[in-house]
């Protein structure tokens, strides 16, 4: 009985110690921390990742039939404040020969002191038939929405340039203009339809072009450029993205991306928006 007690009392102990333990990286922020390194290398990698493009060099092998991946974060919060957060995620890609098809949806939501600050959702399907290495054919469909565009705080833009849903449908060809190890650069280009709804419930449906460039060159095996250009006109904006980076890999080790973002829009007052990006990995 005496044997029996000590292993409780030890167990107990035990579980005291880990509970204390947990507390005290709570109270220290040891945890908090961990939490913030960890969305700072989430954010190093989606930007290294966008330097890579799956379909650079050609028809890109992906896995026959249905494959994807989903993803789900909820974090709620209450006393001297109360917030709750919810994203969700999904990507799903059906490849069939020649033909791969990919869905992708994103929806964050926010919410403070019982009220929405975020009700954002993003849908994008791309469709890609290659004949060959060289010529493509793609099909576009996204659509992204703002459930707060109708919300008016102080210093916000007017309520009439505030989107509330951004749509774009559209096809047509690509063609690889130059595909070799070393510089890689393919273009598209096509028609369709844009619908842009605003914060006051005025709509515009109007025809649209869109024109891509994806550009890839390789100084040497560690250092290689890339630009990503992509440009939508209608009557109602013209609308350019452009992204120039420069990767470099110094060491298995150690890596860095320097990009330069920017975001141009004619129907905005402050037409441009630029970002310089610095991203670096080291690890050992």
């Amino acid at each position: 009985m005496k044997n029996e007690f000590k292993i409780v009392t030890a167990a107990a102990l035990a579980l005291a110690l880990t509970a204390s333990g947990a507390f005290a990286q709570e109270l220290l922020g040891t945890t908090a921390l961990n939490d913030t390194l960890d969305d700072i290398d989430r954010d190093v990698a989606k930007d290294m990742a966008r330097a890579n493009d799956a379909s650079r060099f050609g028809n890109p092998e992906h896995r026959p039939g249905m494959s994807g991946s989903a993803s789900l974060a909820y974090s709620g919060k209450t006393g001297n404040n109360e917030s709750q957060d919810l994203t969700i995620g999904t990507r799903l890609r059906y490849a069939s020969g020649p033909l791969v098809q990919t869905l992708g949806a994103a929806v964050d939501f926010q919410e403070v002191s019982n009220s929405s600050t975020k009700e954002d959702v993003f849908v994008v399907y791309d469709a890609n038939y290659y004949f060959n290495d060289r010529f493509y054919a793609f099909a576009l469909a996204r659509i992204s929405t703002n459930g707060m565009a109708d919300v008016v705080v102080a210093g916000d833009d007017p309520i009439s340039e505030k989107l509330e849903k951004d749509a774009f449908i559209g096809f047509g060809p690509g063609y690889r203009v130059v595909n070799t190890d070393q510089m890689t650069w393919r273009v598209q280009a096509g028609v369709g339809q844009t619908y842009l709804r605003y914060g006051d419930d005025r709509s515009v449906t109007e025809a649209a072009g869109i024109v891509s460039s994806r550009f890839f060159y390789g100084i040497n095996p560690n250092v290689f450029v890339t630009m990503d250009t992509d440009i939508l006109k209608s009557d109602e904006a013209l609308r350019i993205n452009n992204d120039f980076g420069v990767n470099v890999k110094m060491t298995d080790a150690f890596s860095t991306r320097i990009s330069y973002l920017t975001e141009y829009a004619d129907n905005r007052a402050t037409r441009s928006d630029n970002k310089l990006g610095v991203s670096l990995v080291y690890g050992f």
